[in-house]
């Protein structure tokens, strides 16, 4: 710019080719911007797109996660149901089968008991040993002989002339009740209707008039000692089905917690209170106590628990035969107790 200050063709250039190089680099620029923020549109609908697909995938995943748990739950409550009701099957059959063994238990203990308690004499086939009647003379006098033996042996040591006196009612009067039993059998009505309203609902209960009357007839009578209060004691025993009675050695000594006064001894009966030869103790319930009784008071004893075993067989079903044949041996039951009341008994050997 010498001689006069004008501006070259040189720097005219240049300031044209800066200019286009501005141009140039501004356009490149928002090109590149442009680019640029297209990209990023498109990277943030694929994101928006991705979390679309991670949300249904979540819930997806979240459904799956309930139904497996719901599956898993229902599976296990199957499963603990199925337990529970195989252990009641279990715990039940186990029940059913120590039942059924009980049962087989009472029934082959009561068969046993019934074949010597139910199928007695009867006027079509009656025993010979009980009905000496229908034996020959021959035999029949062997039978007596045989009776009469025995009963030099048995519990009351009375003199020889007391020992025939006694043998001789004995015999005639076991003959004449087995002739009246086996030829002669007479119902009465009113005691075969108390038996059949008691039979419709057996029970042990003494409110009804059929056991009433039996109470007072014959087992009130057959127990009633002379130590009255032990009498009470040994009844309530009975019907409760907790006495014992056992034989005991004639040397044994009385191991009770009472006096001997109370429970008599080997030579005296406990209750009656007279000097007899006792070979059998009864024990009442749980008590440690034994009683030592006399043959008769076991005879009478015995013939009571007789009467009430029957009743229960029939309370407890266990009796198959018809009203009528249960009412028989009823009534067989109750003379055994009057019989057993009046002093009559057989000693063991008999």
């Amino acid at each position: 710019m010498e001689g006069g200050g004008q501006v070259g063709p040189t720097s005219i250039r240049g300031h044209g080719q800066l200019s286009r190089l501005r141009s140039s680099s501004l356009e490149i620029r928002e090109k590149g911007s442009e680019i640029l923020r297209e990209q990023l549109d498109a990277a943030k609908n694929e994101l928006k797109l991705k979390d679309k697909e991670c949300e249904r995938l979540s819930q997806v995943r979240n459904q799956l996660e309930q139904e497996l748990e719901e599956l898993t739950a229902s599976l296990f409550e199957e499963a603990h149901k199925m337990v529970r009701d195989a252990n009641v099957k279990q715990a039940a059959s186990e029940k059913q089968l120590k039942e059924a063994q009980g049962k087989i238990d009472v029934l082959q203990a009561e068969v046993t008991a019934l074949k010597t308690l139910v199928l007695t004499s009867t006027p079509s086939s009656p025993n010979r040993q009980l009905h000496p009647q229908l034996q020959s003379s021959g035999t029949r006098g062997s039978y007596k002989s045989h009776i009469r033996n025995k009963s030099a042996s048995g519990a009351f040591p009375l003199s020889p002339a007391k020992k025939e006196v006694s043998i001789q009612p004995v015999e005639s009067v076991l003959s004449s009740l087995s002739e009246g039993l086996a030829f002669s059998l007479q119902m009465d009505s009113i005691l075969f209707a108390e038996f059949l309203m008691w039979k419709e609902h057996p029970s042990l209960d003494r409110s009804s008039a059929f056991l009433s009357r039996i109470y007072r007839e014959d087992i009130g009578p057959c127990l009633s000692f002379t130590r009255s209060e032990l009498s009470h004691l040994v009844q309530s025993a009975v019907e409760n089905n907790s006495l014992t009675i056992e034989p005991v050695a004639m040397s044994a000594v009385p191991m009770v917690k009472a006096s001997a006064i109370e429970c008599g001894g080997p030579k005296k009966c406990a209750l009656s209170g007279l000097s007899r030869l006792c070979k059998h103790r009864i024990k009442l319930g749980d008590k440690e106590s034994y009683y030592y009784i006399s043959p008769s008071s076991r005879a009478r004893i015995t013939a009571v628990c007789n009467f009430f075993t029957y009743i229960r067989y029939i309370q407890q079903g266990l009796v198959r035969h018809d009203a009528e044949q249960m009412f028989w041996e009823i009534m067989r039951l109750r003379r055994e107790m009057n019989v057993a009341k009046l002093g009559f008994y057989l000693t063991d050997q008999g």
